[in-house]
């Protein structure tokens, strides 16, 4: 029978339930154990489509195209876990389908009810990734125990363990040990009223993961095991990683946590091999050169915002062995401040995407400056946009170029509305979503990164490329080196003339590993690499990122 674990945060929030919860899918996996994951989210919305990054940090988008909460990057990231639209449910869309069945007739005139027919819907999302092909699911339970909106989930997991044994179900709890610089210690304190918030719901956990910034000692350790009720052994400590997350899982080796979880659980999994991650963080230790990229961004100072980009550098660097210190710029910082004071001396130049028209003009300059300064540019789905309208007006000459999404009236629209968007109202879930399949070109940079002549990225947005211009941009230099397959749509743009200028629509940080990097932040970063050496054999000629520039 395919086993439960469950994830609880307390205390406070942000605490890393999500990279636990990876860490431990990773280390099963690890041990010739089939896993897959969830997550479950509180809040009403049906998704984070349409949700603030600011508020929510990115959204992660799966092959499916279903829009999701960041944390299962953390999971593809860290695991070969399936992740489907299953993957993730929210309060919004719990009480969406039990609403929907109810105006269908389908509960026969009863009263709906938080209990039993919310937990019901719960139950039978967690129950549906669990098959024959599955040894153990992981589902997180977003939010912190004792707020009112993850009672139900809360409950609907005390319920599960009932139906499907409670030997076949695992609660691991995630909790803050505070140090009071004051006093001079740890405080255990808010573990204790923690748990006892969940005992009061009817959980006990079985092991406690206790996230700390400094060692917890064997007093405190026995003092959380007794007021807790668990053992001492499940007690684990999970200390602040300043140098990298990818620390995560060898520390909670290191606390036999998945010893534990496999003895409690009788998995029975093999002995754990981890030679290739111990390489891969000796490697980021041990970098053979330093660069910087600078992301010029509409939310560069909220990190979250651009989780999956900031590590798919990192796995880029750890491919080629450099540590790369990123700045992230605020666009609209660069508006007022100008790219020379804010960019000069970058390696490279990083342009995400976005929404809205705050901070565009930023980007644009952004990208003219590298384009001029033979600086390596990367721009991913907005950053295209705005490379074509940087092209366009400052290179072909289209005097007002721009894109409809943000000046409806433009003489030159670059930028226009896919056609299939033109009818549509709402906005959640409505955009062109998920894997789409590109042709690349012979003999672009794109074929040559990615080394094949097709390739599937993932995809979130409403407007493209304006096939009207093609022709003009390929007389200038600018070439369309990928399409969809029936060549309709620009998917990449290249410069010629450049040390390194690409564009995608797409998003190819949602399909990089620490493991296996993806081939256009590699191609990026080489290219960084290479300008960083040129640098270094004539340091006169460029200054050095200004320490404003940075967050």
């Amino acid at each position: 029978m395919t086993k439960h674990i469950f994830v609880t945060g307390g205390v406070v929030s942000s605490l890393g339930k999500g990279l636990t919860s990876a860490s431990i899918g990773m280390l099963l996996e690890r041990r010739g154990l089939r896993v897959k994951m969830q997550k479950l989210d509180p809040y009403i919305n049906v998704d984070p489509g349409t949700m603030n990054p600011y508020q929510h940090g990115e959204v992660y988008v799966l092959d499916d195209g279903s829009e999701t909460d960041l944390d299962l990057g953390h999971y593809e990231r860290f695991t070969h876990s399936p992740l489907t639209r299953d993957s993730n449910y929210t309060t919004g869309q719990i009480y969406q389908s039990v609403i929907e069945k109810e105006r269908r007739g389908e509960f026969l005139g009863k009263t709906v009810q938080v209990i039993p027919h919310i937990t019901n819907e719960i139950k039978h999302v967690i129950a549906k990734l669990a098959d024959q092909d599955t040894d153990v699911v992981i589902t997180e339970i977003g939010g912190t125990v004792g707020d009112i909106e993850s009672l139900p989930f809360l409950e609907a997991i005390r319920q599960f363990a009932i139906d499907a044994g409670k030997e076949n179900c695992l609660y691991i709890h995630l909790t803050l040990v505070p140090y009071l610089k004051a006093a001079g210690e740890l405080k255990t304190k808010p573990t204790q009223h923690s748990v006892g918030q969940l005992r009061e719901i009817g959980i006990q956990p079985d092991i406690l993961i206790c996230r700390t910034e400094r060692e917890i000692s064997l007093d405190d350790r026995e003092k959380i095991a007794l007021f807790c009720n668990v053992s001492l052994e499940a007690v684990i400590e999970e200390r602040d990683k300043d140098f990298s997350i990818y620390e995560v899982p060898m520390e909670l080796v290191e606390n036999r946590l998945d010893d534990l979880i496999n003895e409690k659980l009788d998995l029975g999994g093999t002995s754990l091999e981890l030679d290739d991650w111990r390489d891969l963080l000796h490697g980021l230790r041990n970098p053979q050169s330093e660069i910087s990229i600078a992301v010029v961004g509409k939310y560069a100072e909220h990190k979250d915002a651009y989780k999956s980009i900031y590590e798919s550098l990192d796995h880029a660097g750890m491919h080629h062995r450099a540590q790369i210190r990123i700045g992230r710029i605020q666009s609209e910082t660069l508006e007022r401040e100008g790219p020379e004071r804010l960019l000069s001396g970058y390696d490279g130049v990083l342009v995400p995407g976005g929404f809205g028209e705050r901070g565009i003009e930023g980007k644009v300059e952004a990208i003219r400056f590298a384009r001029e300064r033979g600086i390596p540019f990367f721009g991913i789905c907005l950053g295209m946009q705005c490379a074509a309208i940087e092209f366009g007006r400052h290179v072909i000459k289209l005097d007002g170029a721009h894109s409809t999404e943000f000046d409806k009236d433009t003489p030159h629209p670059l930028i226009c509305l896919l056609d299939e968007q033109k009818n549509i109202v709402d906005m959640g879930g409505t955009m062109r979503l998920g894997t789409q399949l590109c042709q690349l070109s012979e003999e672009s940079l794109a074929r040559t990164c990615y080394d094949q002549e097709q390739i599937s990225e993932r995809h979130r947005h409403r407007y493209e490329f304006n096939n009207v211009y093609r022709q003009q941009f390929a007389a200038h230099g600018m070439e369309v080196a990928g399409t969809s397959p029936d060549g309709l749509l620009a998917e990449i743009i290249e410069l010629k003339d450049h040390p390194w200028f690409l564009a995608v629509q797409f998003h190819p940080e949602f399909k990089s590993k620490p493991t296996v990097a993806h081939p256009l932040f590699t191609g990026f970063v080489e290219a960084a690499v290479k300008r960083h050496q040129q640098r270094t054999e004539r340091p006169q000629d460029v200054p050095e990122p200004s320490e404003d520039a940075h967050t």
